[in-house]
């Protein structure tokens, strides 16, 4: 493993190598050239650089309380859908079309029903975690084993203890690739809905400040910061599968 982390180094430090040559060989010139070097110092020394680390923690707030918000009804309607067949044939086809939507098509009608308030952000979030989940939870719950459904009704178990004990249990592994699908999801309409609805601090708006001023520095920091985090986010999932393919 540790040897395929360093291979996938490589490329990464070829390009930042060809990239510093570039600008000190002015092959790259202009208030858009910017060197590695530069680049790092930004955060610490520039004063507008330096929002970068308040404009993340309002990023991670916003994703923490909208990704939650959306995992829970998505998992909470995800488990109704897969218990119930005719409430799963009943609302799946409406859900599904919805799903369809691309997610920032709905920037339009939130911004219409909630203006630019942190409201509509927080809707934005949750409906990019509440998708993936509502899929991933109705289809864990209908693959359960039938034996291990059979055998529950046989003990009398109440309707809550047969979530807890064997559907829930029984739909983690499908639950946790939608998790991993969810934070992604999460973590870029996190950041796309900062970016094109604005009104406040963020990581997105930080992006767009610097694009605004003309500073690629600031806005290269910030695209850095959003990659960072997205693969962090998802050796986060990775791990939770893992975890969880170990535990079932």
């Amino acid at each position: 493993m540790a040897e395929l982390s360093w291979k996938g180094l490589v490329l990464p430090a070829a390009a930042l190598a060809a990239w510093s040559l570039a600008v000190e060989n002015h092959l790259l010139g202009g208030p858009m050239a910017v060197s590695p070097v530069a680049l790092l110092q930004v955060p610490v020394t520039d004063p507008d650089g330096r929002e970068i680390w308040a404009a993340l923690g309002a990023s991670l707030v916003r994703l923490a309380l909208g990704g939650s918000l959306g995992a829970v009804a998505g998992i909470g309607l995800g488990l109704a859908l897969g218990l119930s067949r005719p409430l799963g044939r009943a609302l799946s086809p409406s859900i599904d079309t919805l799903r369809q939507i691309a997610l920032f098509a709905w920037i339009p009608l939130l911004t219409a029903w909630f203006g630019t308030s942190e409201t509509a952000k927080i809707v934005f979030i949750a409906l990019g975690t509440f998708f993936p989940l509502v899929l991933a939870t109705q289809q864990g719950v209908r693959a359960t084993p039938a034996g291990l459904v059979e055998l529950v009704q046989v003990l009398g178990l109440s309707p809550r203890r047969r979530i807890t004990a064997l559907y829930l249990p029984a739909a983690l592994p499908s639950i946790a690739v939608g998790v991993q699908i969810a934070l992604i999801s999460a973590w870029i309409g996190t950041v796309g809905a900062e970016y094109a609805i604005g009104n406040g601090r963020g990581l997105g708006a930080y992006i767009a400040s610097g694009r605004e001023q003309f500073r690629m520095d600031i806005t290269l920091v910030g695209v850095l910061a959003l990659a960072l985090i997205g693969v962090a986010l998802h050796a986060l999932g990775a791990r939770l599968i893992r975890h969880l393919d170990k535990a079932t």
